[in-house]
């Protein structure tokens, strides 16, 4: 699933393109791609004809666009694979495309949701009373966001019985960061994956949130992280954050601070990057409790 950056990037090319537009026609391609929309397609593509759209809003990996009355919005998962497109008219479908969103006014133009893998998807909610989807109510604010909270953080680190990285991905915690930019901020913050987070201190946790807040303002400059042809913006370019990437997929490449060969480990499905001479693993005490000491 892309992460914030990446999803930043397509909420901008959606405010500015489909902000105040009103919807002429929907239309469903594939039924899998409204899922989430628990009434089914034709209730989808019934609700959003002549509705008004607001700007593109975002909540961590989230994105929705609020429609006119303010007590719905039409929410995008986009998945591993799913791109949110804006054609001109004309423009032959694309070979997985899902979802196709007309508008009435003279601009013209569609918004298009393709989907290699079908595992996003578009949906329509009820809406909370600060804008926010019911069904992403749960998801903490993101580092990016001038209202997000580091002293609750840092209390919620301190209380939980997990580990630095499982925390980092933990959406109602911290919103936002996911397998990449964890394993960057990392990094950058010295500290093993498996550090546990009730040994952080507050320092610890400041300088943490600071790294998680650079790599993914450098990474939005530039236009996101992406490996292959499956993430690009809305109008259809891929960023290039890839290539300025300090830890994740530099497996047995040098280390840019001490040139150690980066290693990767198995982790939850995923994998983890990491130097291990900068970022040493927690060393268990004599209690059977970790110890900061080798963070």
């Amino acid at each position: 699933m892309p992460e914030l950056p990446e999803v930043e990037v397509v909420r901008r090319g959606l405010e500015r393109w489909t902000g105040g537009r009103t919807i002429s026609t929907t239309e469903v391609l594939h039924p899998r791609a409204v899922r989430r929309h628990l009434a089914g397609a034709p209730d989808f593509t019934a609700r959003l004809a002549g509705r008004r759209l607001g700007p593109a809003q975002r909540r961590g990996k989230y994105l929705w666009l609020p429609v006119e009355d303010g007590s719905h919005a039409l929410l995008a998962h986009l998945g591993m694979s799913g791109q949110l497109l804006i054609q001109p008219p004309g423009t032959p479908d694309e070979r997985h495309l899902r979802v196709r969103i007309t508008f009435a006014d003279a601009a013209g133009g569609e918004l298009r949701f393709v989907d290699q893998r079908t595992f996003g998807g578009l949906s329509l909610h009820a809406t909370a009373e600060d804008g926010l989807p019911d069904v992403i109510a749960h998801i903490a604010r993101d580092p990016l966001d001038p209202a997000f909270d580091e002293a609750a953080l840092h209390t919620a680190l301190r209380r939980r019985r997990t580990t630095v990285k499982r925390a980092l991905l933990d959406q109602s915690l911290i919103s936002g960061v996911g397998n990449i930019y964890a394993d960057e901020a990392l990094w950058r913050s010295r500290l093993h994956y498996d550090r546990p987070t009730a040994t952080l201190t507050r320092a610890q946790t400041a300088e943490l949130v600071g790294h998680v807040r650079e790599v993914m303002t450098a990474a939005l400059a530039q236009g996101g992280t992406s490996f292959d042809s499956l993430y690009v913006n809305v109008n259809g370019e891929s960023g290039y954050f890839d290539r300025s990437l300090d830890a994740y997929g530099r497996e047995d490449e040098p280390c840019r601070r001490c040139g150690t060969p980066m290693r990767r480990s198995a982790w939850m499905n995923r994998s983890s990057y990491f130097c291990p001479r900068c970022q040493r693993p927690p060393r268990p005490r004599g209690d059977g409790r970790p110890s900061p000491a080798r963070a």
